[in-house]
């Protein structure tokens, strides 16, 4: 179809006047963020799957849940107490681990080995699909008990580095293979959760002690370039922020912790933009004790009901 030349021009002012025109006309409208998730229940040892409405799918008992992942297979690895578990959706038992420390954290790596670090013995462990040790790491002298609060979750990373959160600590430290520490960052309040950016800046959640309910990010130099804490956003205060995910759309997912008698306070969950604007939460406080690590099962993108 052609236009008169004098139509055209029309058009062209238009576009050049209201630049977010043609943004607008392929966008479908304002849309509300929704997610299903899997996520644990320290509280009442549980890890859940709960669908986009907000509905309990699927859940099984795990004492002290704290870590989380939902694998490639759909199968589901935490921590239950004093071991590591991975279930199948039909409940079935295809990985387990159980030791005299307690355990706070798992994370399966690419070769199919399990990671575990043991909070009490202060060991990190890779183990193999049968639970065998096939590397130990020791951060604490054996027979040295480092107590309930010596670590919550850590990571291996891509390089073969550990990332851990010493919580009575208040440091995060990052180890190399074989146990070496080659930087401390100082995070008040207890670390609890701990991520590293592909960028190189590493994110961590920090608990209610003084100086935290905060989730802050530093770069390689130590310096703090972003920071969630206390009130900042509106309606959706932090009070133990423990499990944290940066999302693709460069939100942050945080765990609000409710234990230490802030039940019901506040939501469990909060999806945080980089200006610190809430645009997703969950607050279901019946079904939900707690919810200390959460993992996003998809993202949809809908309509909003009142745009």
């Amino acid at each position: 179809m052609q236009f008169p030349p004098s139509s055209f021009l029309v058009v062209l002012a238009a576009v050049l006047a209201f630049p977010s025109a043609l943004a607008d006309a392929a966008d479908a409208g304002p849309v509300t963020i929704v997610h299903a998730f899997a996520c644990t229940d320290y509280v009442q040892g549980k890890v859940f799957i709960i669908s986009k409405e907000g509905k309990i799918e699927w859940e099984y008992p795990a004492q002290n849940a704290n870590d989380l992942a939902v694998l490639s297979n759909g199968n589901l690895l935490f921590n239950t107490g004093h071991g590591a578990r991975e279930v199948t959706r039909t409940k079935e038992i295809v990985f387990d681990y159980q030791s005299k420390s307690e355990i706070y954290t798992c994370q399966r790596l690419p070769d199919g080995n399990t990671f575990v670090g043991e909070c009490g013995s202060g060991r990190l462990l890779i183990l193999n699909p049968n639970g065998g040790i096939v590397r130990e790491v020791r951060l604490l002298p054996e027979g040295k008990d480092g107590g309930h609060a010596y670590m919550r979750c850590a990571r291996v990373l891509e390089n073969g580095h550990f990332l851990v959160a010493h919580f009575a600590d208040k440091v995060v430290k990052e180890y190399d293979a074989t146990g070496k520490v080659l930087r401390e960052i100082p995070a008040a309040g207890g670390p609890h959760s701990v991520i590293r950016l592909a960028n190189g800046n590493t994110v961590i959640s920090c608990g209610d002690a003084p100086g935290g309910s905060r989730v802050f990010e530093v770069d390689p130099q130590g310096l703090t370039v972003w920071q969630v804490q206390g009130d900042e956003v509106a309606g959706h205060s932090l009070k133990f922020p423990t499990g944290i995910q940066r999302l693709p759309n460069g939100n942050t997912l945080i765990c609000n912790w409710l234990g230490h008698g802030q039940f019901g306070k506040s939501p469990h969950l909060v999806e945080v933009t980089p200006d610190k604007r809430a645009v997703w939460s969950f607050a279901d406080h019946k079904a939900v004790r707690t919810i200390s690590n959460v993992v996003l099962l998809d993202e949809t993108r809908t309509p909003a009901v009142n745009p």
